[in-house]
Formats: structure tokens, C-alpha cells, sequence
């Protein structure tokens, strides 16, 4: 009898780890409770950086709407469309549809009248003034007023995700936890402690490794996504772990059993 009631607490006892384990590897930003207990400052950058092969959309106003007349010579090949006083590079007047200027590989964009202008590396506010400089430089037009947008921004998603996909970024701030939901996030079968990021920098390809359920990973340079990210989630190899729903089946019979064996192991001493 005490073999059994010995052999029966450790039953439980594997089992209950086995729960834990299972809780640990499912559950995201451990430890954020003792993190968060003050306000943490944003140390990382989000705003994207201008790369070749990005296309933005750059729009000129100015006081006075003749003096963008110089402009509106290939609205088929994208210059734009003139409307009062704004002057649209990469918009059709008909359709509506936006086509946007290439960056080359030298990080320049070309630009009806304006000629070669250097962007690469530079966010859109940055590039924006430096479209504004070239102009003023150059007597075109006095004071122009120059906004810049990056249309193709996108991050590639695949492995263990619900929907992967290639997800459009509207916006420059962006977190890797905005993109894998709108993937309708990590699969069952995920492994949320091995998420890898692959970017592209200064001519460069970088690795990051992310852990969904640790907090630090706020505090990681990948935490906020750049324009031709590819977020890649490792699936779970084992072949017992299906899916969460048996996750949480087996830490509910693992309740279950831990209690029985805690009730059967005090009858046994009981009644011995």
C-alpha cells in the first residue's frame, strides 16, 4: 500500500509539472508585472527609413498654383495631377490609381524638373526636406511645402501563423505584435519562445530572435516592424501537442488527478 500511495503522489506530482511547463510555453510577456510596475521609456526607433526599391508618393503646395504648372508634364508616367494649389507626384487624374517614384539602388529618386534627388536612408519627414531644399536651391518655387509617403510598405509573415500572408503597413509604427495579429496570430502548433525576424539594413541582412512570452521582448530592436521585414514562426516538431485546446484538456485532468491522488494518498495513511 505505500508503494502505491508513493507511486501515486508522484504520478501527480510529474503531472502537475507537466501543466506548468505547458502554462509557461503558451503564455505571453511573463513577467511584465514586475516590469510595468514603473513606466518603461521607448528606446527604439519606429519610423521607417527610406530604402531602394520603395516607392513613395511625394505631394508639393505651394502659394501659388501656377508656378506648379512646370510640374504637370507626365501625368501618364506618374508626375502627377495638379488640384489648386497641390501638385501630386505618382497620382493619375482619371483613375485615381497612385504609382509613386522608385528609389534606385543609390538610395536617389528622379524627379521631373527637380532632377536626382538622395533619400535613401532618410525617414519621409527627412526626405520630404530635402526635396524642399532641392527645390528652394534650384529657384523652382518660393517656400514650397513638400509631404512624402512610402506606398509600398509591407512585411512577409509565414510559418506557424493563422493566416499567413504579406501584410500592408499603413502606418510607420508598426509593433511585430500588430503584424502577427493581423495574421489572426501564432497558430496552436507555434513555438511563441522561437519567432525570428529577418531585415535588411545598410546593405546587410540581420537576424533577430523574438520570445512572445518573455516582457523583454518591448525592449528589443525588432519589436517595431521595418517595410520588407519577413517574420518567420518556428512550429512545435511534437507530435503530442496538437493545439492549445489539448493544452488546457491537460492541465484540467492534471487538476483532476492531482486531486484524487492527494485524496487516495490520505485514505491510504488513514486506514493503514
Amino acid at each position: 500500500m505505500k508503494k502505491f500511495a508513493s507511486l501515486t503522489v508522484a504520478i501527480a506530482a510529474v503531472v502537475c509539472l507537466t501543466s506548468c511547463v505547458s502554462s509557461k510555453k503558451i503564455v505571453y510577456f511573463q513577467g511584465s508585472e514586475d516590469m510595468f510596475q514603473q513606466a518603461q521609456q521607448i528606446l527604439q526607433k519606429y519610423e521607417m527609413h527610406l530604402k531602394p526599391a520603395d516607392q513613395i508618393l511625394i505631394k508639393v503646395t505651394c502659394d501659388n498654383p501656377e508656378l506648379l504648372e512646370v510640374f504637370n508634364q507626365d501625368i501618364t508616367l506618374g508626375a502627377g495631377v495638379r488640384n489648386g494649389a497641390n501638385m501630386s507626384y505618382g497620382t493619375t487624374g482619371s483613375m485615381g490609381s497612385v504609382y509613386g517614384y522608385t528609389i534606385d539602388n543609390n538610395g536617389d529618386v528622379k524627379l521631373p524638373v527637380i532632377g536626382m534627388v538622395h533619400v535613401g536612408g532618410l525617414t519621409c519627414d527627412q526626405a520630404a526636406v530635402a526635396i524642399e531644399n532641392t527645390i528652394s536651391g534650384k529657384n523652382i518655387i518660393k517656400n514650397p511645402d513638400v509631404t512624402v509617403r512610402l506606398l509600398n510598405a509591407r512585411v512577409a509573415v509565414m510559418g506557424a501563423v493563422k493566416q499567413p500572408h504579406v501584410v500592408a503597413l499603413n502606418s510607420e509604427r508598426n509593433t511585430v505584435l500588430d503584424v502577427l495579429s493581423q495574421c489572426g496570430d501564432v497558430s496552436d502548433q507555434a513555438l511563441r519562445r522561437k519567432v525570428t525576424l529577418y531585415r535588411e539594413e545598410n546593405g546587410q541582412r540581420m537576424r533577430y530572435e523574438l520570445d512572445l512570452t518573455d516582457t523583454n521582448i518591448f525592449q528589443s530592436p525588432a519589436f517595431y516592424v521595418q517595410q520588407n521585414d519577413l517574420i518567420y514562426v518556428e512550429p512545435n516538431k511534437s507530435q503530442n501537442v496538437k493545439s492549445s485546446a489539448f493544452t488546457t484538456f491537460l492541465s484540467a485532468g492534471a487538476s483532476i488527478v492531482a486531486v484524487i491522488s492527494s485524496v487516495v494518498a490520505v485514505v491510504i495513511a488513514v486506514t493503514k
